[in-house]
């Protein structure tokens, strides 16, 4: 018989030794590997640790969506082509987040699984709809492991599992066309795993490219560059990653990050998309941004892209904190932890919601007339806000009747989102894709 706790020899590297609280040498190298002797029983159950973040939704309630359906991105079944105002999605079981991707809708449930529906021409809804109208209608995406949050772009879609695994569906896209999910030019019908070596807490999706933020406070980026979004591929490599190929935009990789000592090493708490590019926030609260900057939605003083993480100093602010982002084609609308919404970049439509005659911004703007707000959300020419007290309020292109407002008038400034499903009802989340919008409200009431 095998002894209860045979010792196995596990390689690991000296800086998680550290977090092990074993003895570090200052001496050896920071990379150099050493040899620690940990009780087998001991190292599966590291295998099987939980990650966490404070962008995991616990709260579950109901599905509501309204705007464009003619692929079926509203849930409501083949027949429904739009929607003016909230209708209930109907699920088999409560849901805590909801996520709009360009033609097709993702929810996660409070027990872990993933029910989604819309177009699935690449793949994106990551099960069989080969059953006329299937697509129409929720249907459950069949992965074994327990998820924790979902992310959704164009054409694809991602899954971050409580162990901090991530497994992806779907097709990233280019200017010209399909550029593959894992490899060139291969798309996925089901959920595939991601190959990285440290557990993910956060995964965050733009139109065609994936950020993932590790235990450790790194970033890892794939998907399409052109505009660079993924933040470590340069200008020259950007279209389909020049002589190296595609295989240096869909293989996940680090995005290099330095602090300010030549060693140090930056580290991130939180990552947000736009729909061509990327902010995150570094441990000590600073913004870093890098991808499609045009209409300065970036926070830059040029309109050039950013190739690699560029220091947001229009977002610094020894005064404010800010705790969260959202992006569309060419804006972005961001919320400090004091509850204020604004917004910076093109101002077409109304999506900026700064009122009637509004341009350009290339720094963040305060958003009038705006109760206390507690998150944001964009779709391609649209922008959302919801407050503490549970209430939603929508701005920018309404062309597809995603506002809420039951008109296909652009709105200028902030109004307030309403319904007969809203009556009495909390929102807890909204999630555009740019046609339609996807809310997650309370099941009843709620003080």
């Amino acid at each position: 018989m095998m002894p209860g706790k045979r010792r196995v020899q596990i390689l690991v590297p000296e800086e998680v030794s550290t977090e092990m609280k074993k003895v570090k040498d200052s001496k050896m190298p920071a990379k150099r590997r050493m040899k620690i002797l940990v009780p087998e029983e001991e190292s599966t159950e590291t295998k099987k640790v939980k990650v966490s973040h404070p962008s995991h939704c616990s709260q579950p309630g109901l599905v509501l969506t309204l705007g464009q359906g003619n692929v079926g991105q509203l849930g409501l079944g083949e027949d429904i082509m739009e929607r003016k105002k909230p209708a209930l999605v109907t699920l088999p079981e409560m849901v805590v987040q909801v996520e709009a991707g360009g033609m097709h809708t993702v929810c996660l449930s409070q027990t872990g699984k993933i029910y989604t529906f819309g177009c699935n021409d690449e793949g994106a809804l990551g099960r069989d709809t080969s059953a006329e109208g299937s697509e129409s209608s929720p249907g459950l995406v069949e992965l074994q492991e327990k998820v924790v949050q979902v992310s959704a772009g164009d054409s694809h879609t991602a899954a971050l599992t409580e162990d901090g695994r991530v497994f992806v569906w779907g097709s990233f896209r280019d200017n010209n066309g399909v550029i593959g999910l894992l490899e060139p030019m291969k798309t996925s019908s089901v959920p595939v795993l991601l190959q990285l070596n440290t557990p993910v807490v956060k995964i965050v999706s733009g139109n065609d490219h994936l950020v993932m933020l590790t235990v450790d406070g790194d970033l890892f980026t794939c998907g399409c560059g052109e505009q660079g979004q993924l933040g470590r591929v340069p200008a020259l490599f950007a279209t389909r990653g020049g002589r190296r190929g595609l295989e240096r935009m869909l293989v996940p990789q680090l995005v290099p990050a330095r602090g300010r000592g030549r060693r140090s090493k930056m580290r991130f708490q939180d990552a947000f998309c736009g729909a061509y590019f990327t902010f995150a926030v570094t441990r000590e609260g600073h913004i870093y941004g890098f991808g499609l900057s045009n209409y300065h939605q970036l926070g830059t003083q040029d309109t050039e892209p950013c190739f690699s993480p560029q220091n947001l100093t229009s977002f610094k602010n020894s005064t404010k904190s800010w705790v969260g982002f959202s992006g569309g084609q060419h804006h972005t609308v961001c919320v400090d932890s004091e509850g204020k919404a604004y917004s910076l970049g093109r101002a077409e439509y109304g999506r900026l919601g700064l009122g009637t005659g509004a341009e350009e911004k290339s720094t963040p703007t305060v958003i009038p007339e705006l109760p206390s707000i507690v998150s944001v959300a964009c779709g391609a020419s649209v922008g959302y806000a919801v407050s503490s007290d549970g209430r939603a309020f929508a701005w920018g292109m309404g062309t597809n009747y995603q506002l809420g407002t039951g008109e296909e008038d652009d709105v200028w400034s902030p109004v307030e989102m309403t319904g007969k499903q809203l009556e009495n009802r909390r929102v807890l989340a909204v999630s555009s894709g740019g046609q339609h919008t996807v809310l997650l409200v309370s099941d009843k009431e709620q003080s």
